[in-house]
């Protein structure tokens, strides 16, 4: 738990990329640990243009690379385009979030031109509430494509839990 999330602060904000391919591993572990083995096409949370540029990489899709390449699973990076930038989601109530994220994704250049043969599997570092999956199903379904989960590396802990990490 607490490591995990560690791992994930240094991948985001101390510029440490290299660690997304041990996540990637063990979540590619977890999942297959799971028997869910299912062909899947998988798509990382995308970042909008200008915050991705800032960091210099996205870690959803580094991890979702590494945990491909572990599984054996199709990754398309272009499936879902973040199309709004939005406030940090870090400290917003679930009714904030939500309303954040309204319009901030769309279907990407990959699946406008080609549908998945497969149903998508979304990836990213840490569920909080659920308005980011939740968004990026939506837009995914309305275009008639089957979203068959989300794998994540961690789920966020109330705050009060934090200072006891």
């Amino acid at each position: 738990g607490g490591n995990v999330r560690q791992a994930i602060r240094q991948l985001k904000y101390d510029h440490q990329p290299q660690i997304a391919r041990p996540l990637g591993q063990w979540l590619a572990q977890s999942w297959l640990d799971a028997n869910l083995d299912r062909p899947v096409i998988v798509v990382p949370i995308p970042m909008h243009g200008e915050k991705q540029k800032q960091r210099g990489y996205n870690q959803a899709e580094l991890i979702a690379r590494s945990f491909c390449h572990f599984t054996g699973h199709s990754m398309q990076v272009n499936g879902l385009e973040r199309v709004r930038s939005t406030e940090a989601q870090f400290g917003l109530s679930a009714a904030q979030r939500e309303h954040n994220l309204l319009q901030a994704f769309k279907i990407g250049k990959a699946f406008q031109k080609n549908k998945p043969h497969h149903p998508v599997l979304l990836l990213d570092d840490i569920y909080t509430t659920g308005a980011t999956i939740k968004a990026t199903t939506q837009v995914l379904h309305q275009q008639g494509i089957r979203v068959r989960g989300v794998a994540i590396l961690a789920k966020a802990r109330p705050w009060k839990d934090e200072a006891n990490s």
